[in-house]
């Protein structure tokens, strides 16, 4: 007795088998294959939009340095406030090290945008004293008029924070405010100032100006410094004995930098949250696609029985329906791989973020469909085999 002939399906053949099911059901492959392009494109978002903001974080600690330390009074033994000596500025500048160095200091006064304002209503407005030299300290920028001169830092004159400028409706220099009982010419106003987000809401007079008109004991409450990244560690070490040298105990040191690392750390946490949600929405788009098959399959037991009785193996049963699970899985794939570019793109675009999507995170998008078309398609192909050609054509 001659043995049958096996028959072999090429690829293109089981692809335009594959094709055959899901031309017939346009609508119902659409609505299957969203919810696995909302669940990959919802897991590609969140780690482009999160791979951006840390690459917007390199950027921003690339421009303004990770060199820089904050020193502030800590508290006594007895845990009152402690104080700066007036001469720590310029004792911390003589360390070999550091590069650059002022100061802040807390003024008792309140600013308001005219004489007749009530005194309660101090818009949260912190006055300061400053150094010139902080902005190439801070290495922000003045976003109206000009930062505090010679001249102006001795008389009254204020260079509002960007917060500040817009608490007391003021957008440009050329007009007065109330500060401490007097009139101040406002001579500028800052854009946001990134590793000393104090200042934004903070109006900065000249330190001369505040020892001659306000109530100002000269004592720093926050020396910046920038100093050599190579020797940081060194400098940090000596920080306490050299701004305050008899309790250097009560002196407290930081990296504002370390706090945008912590943001960033935060940020991490939220992204693991929502890649969480994102592959629940896979889960389910990955259900919709079995239901989908399972249903096709119901659907075409005629057209499976005649298949078979025309010579069609269990093997190429399963094949077919299995390729029809991999081909609706790749499209909800490829559709969720760009809607998570392009969410990405706009929202790092509108944040004025470089747009980043790790070539890993779309590999494994589309690697995940391809798992989740074999799966939801394992037991429809399953299925579909076993049904009986004779029973199938005469149903």
């Amino acid at each position: 007795m001659r043995k049958r002939a096996r028959i072999r399906l090429s690829p293109a053949d089981i692809g335009r088998l594959g094709a055959v099911g899901l031309r017939t059901r346009p609508l119902r492959v659409v609505l299957s294959a969203l919810g696995i392009a909302i669940g990959i494109g919802a897991m590609i978002a969140v780690v482009g939009i999160s791979a951006s903001s840390r690459a917007e974080l390199d950027r921003t600690l690339s421009r303004l340095g990770t060199n820089l330390l904050t020193v502030r009074p800590g508290s006594t033994i007895l845990g009152d406030d402690a104080k700066l000596p007036p001469e720590s500025v310029p004792m911390i500048g003589r360390v070999a090290p550091v590069e650059a160095v002022a100061a802040t200091g807390a003024v008792n006064a309140y600013v308001y945008r005219n004489d007749h304002i009530s005194p309660g209503e101090t818009s949260s407005i912190d006055v300061l004293a400053v150094d010139r030299d902080l902005p190439g300290t801070l290495r922000f920028t003045v976003r109206e008029g000009s930062w505090l001169t010679q001249a102006t830092a001795t008389y009254p004159a204020v260079v509002l924070g960007s917060r500040a400028g817009e608490r007391l409706d003021i957008r440009a220099p050329g007009v007065r405010v109330w500060l401490g009982g007097q009139w101040y010419a406002v001579v500028g106003i800052l854009d946001p100032v990134e590793l000393a987000p104090e200042l934004d809401s903070a109006a900065l007079i000249g330190w001369p100006a505040a020892q001659r008109y306000a109530t100002f004991d000269g004592h720093p409450t926050t020396v910046y410094l920038r100093a050599n990244e190579e020797q940081l560690g060194a400098v940090r070490s000596v920080l306490g004995r050299t701004a305050n040298p008899r309790a250097p105990h009560e002196v407290a040191i930081s990296r504002p930098s370390d706090a945008l690392a912590a943001k960033q750390a935060t940020d991490a946490t939220l992204s693991a949250l929502l890649l969480g949600l994102g592959a629940v929405a896979l889960l389910v788009g990955g259900i919709g696609v079995a239901n989908t098959m399972v249903i096709s399959v119901l659907e075409r037991r005629s057209e499976i029985g005649l298949r078979r009785a025309l010579g069609a193996t269990r093997g190429h049963i399963r094949t077919q329906f299995l390729t029809e699970s991999l081909l609706l899985s790749a499209f909800g794939g490829g559709g969720g791989v760009i809607i998570g570019v392009a969410v990405t793109a706009a929202y790092a675009t509108n944040r004025g973020w470089p747009a980043v999507v790790p070539l890993w995170a779309t590999l494994g998008g589309l690697a995940a469909t391809m798992v989740i078309g074999v799966l939801a398609g394992l037991y429809p192909a399953m299925r579909a085999s076993r049904v009986a050609p004779a029973a199938a054509v005469a149903g």
